[in-house]
């Protein structure tokens, strides 16, 4: 009869090593002897801890794996599954690719697990000292320094690899939660809010399809170019002044969009000067196809209207923020967005700070010293000009 066994793994020093091997138990029985590869005992047992969690909850062979595994694997494991069309944009995958060749001359031959808080903040130190490279025919050029915001993007393309792989259990968790960067982004994800007679100033200076432009984004929400360049005149159905979008960033984005009477005129009046193609926006070389970008036309229109320069997406979060400053419960406000997170709806609303400060510069502290018609003028106490009974 064989022995029963009172403990499920135990650590010990073999002879002739510096590290603390572990001995343990697969869920079959089958022993296993692996090495911690530290020579601190109390990593050693935490090491021992964990395989053990990992043993029970089935999902030790992820754990091996993710161990042997590279960060350069990894990223490019990343890249094929988790970052082409259909799970995220194109634009996304390029930014993604662009991103992982800067990571992966850094952490490359790392391993994965290996990867921590410190190495991070250090690459991102290097990264933000680094001039912009451009590959020319004569060789490579160096202009300025990165911009904080490159090297962000970069974190944050790190920080959504690493949950993936905390979600496939190759990872226990992100390093990233520990990472802070090195340089404060003044208006990181803040949103240029426009007023309205902003609008109406870049509208004068603008042409005609951008002026419609601009006019259906702030009245619609709808985003730039995956929305509304590529639009059909078929969506368009003027008798109900509905549009519809059959396809979106978000699967919550295909649906119908209800329009106002000035998104209703800019829709009419972009199809007047559309011509005779399919498309509401057509490009100017090709009419067959549709317009592709707006960048150039949008930079020349703020710098002739004398407005600094800010994203034409901003005005999907101008027309989010008005919405709500409306009344409109957020609730509502993330549905007419067509937002698969209502978190996202925080982004697109910072405005509304803005719009408290401007109402608390409007308060009156002597509104009751006031005399005259603005306000009624209260009679002095006098007393009730009668006597209690005794």
């Amino acid at each position: 009869m064989s022995r029963p066994i009172t403990h499920d793994g135990r650590v010990v020093r073999r002879k002739g090593t510096r590290f603390w091997w572990m001995y343990y138990r697969e869920r079959d029985g089958t022993r296993q002897r692996e090495s911690t590869f530290t020579e601190d005992w109390n990593e050693a047992n935490k090491k021992l801890r964990e395989r053990l969690q990992a043993r029970d909850g089935n999902i030790l062979q992820v754990v091996r794996k993710g161990e042997n595994l590279t960060f350069g694997e990894w990223a490019d494991l990343f890249l094929e599954n988790y970052s082409k069309p259909p799970i995220r944009e194109p634009k996304t995958h390029v930014a993604n690719c662009r991103a992982a060749n800067h990571l992966k001359e850094a952490f490359a031959t790392r391993r994965l697990v290996d990867v921590t808080g410190d190495e991070i903040e250090h690459y991102l130190r290097d990264r933000l000292r680094q001039r912009v490279r451009f590959k020319t025919s004569s060789g490579y050029v160096e202009r300025g320094k990165l911009k904080p915001t490159t090297v962000h993007q970069e974190l944050r393309v790190l920080r959504r690899m690493l949950n993936v792989a905390v979600r496939k259990e190759l990872l226990s968790s992100n390093p990233c939660a520990h990472v802070e960067f090195p340089v404060a982004i003044k208006g990181l994800f803040r949103p240029h809010y426009v007023s309205w007679s902003e609008q109406q100033q870049i509208e004068f200076h603008a042409a005609a399809h951008l002026r419609n432009l601009v006019r259906i984004i702030t009245e619609t929400g709808l985003r730039v170019y995956k929305e509304l360049l590529p639009m059909k005149k078929e969506q368009l159905d003027f008798v109900n002044a509905v549009v519809w979008i059959p396809d979106s960033k978000t699967p919550s984005g295909i649906s119908e969009l209800p329009l106002t009477k000035l998104a209703l005129e800019a829709f009419r009046n972009q199809t007047a000067i559309s011509g005779n193609g399919d498309f509401l926006f057509p490009s100017d070389e090709t009419p067959t196809k549709h317009l592709k970008s707006v960048k150039t036309s949008w930079r020349n229109t703020l710098r002739r209207a004398g407005i600094p320069y800010f994203r034409i997406y901003d005005l999907r979060s101008t027309y989010a923020t008005r919405v709500s400053a409306g009344g409109v419960a957020d609730e509502w406000v993330t549905q007419m967005l067509r937002q698969g997170d209502s978190q996202v709806f925080k982004k697109y609303s910072q405005m509304k700070l803005q719009m408290k400060r401007e109402a608390l510069e409007k308060l009156n502290r002597q509104a009751n010293e006031m005399t005259g018609t603005l306000c009624q003028k209260l009679p002095v106490n006098e007393g009730f000009g009668t006597v209690l009974a005794q």
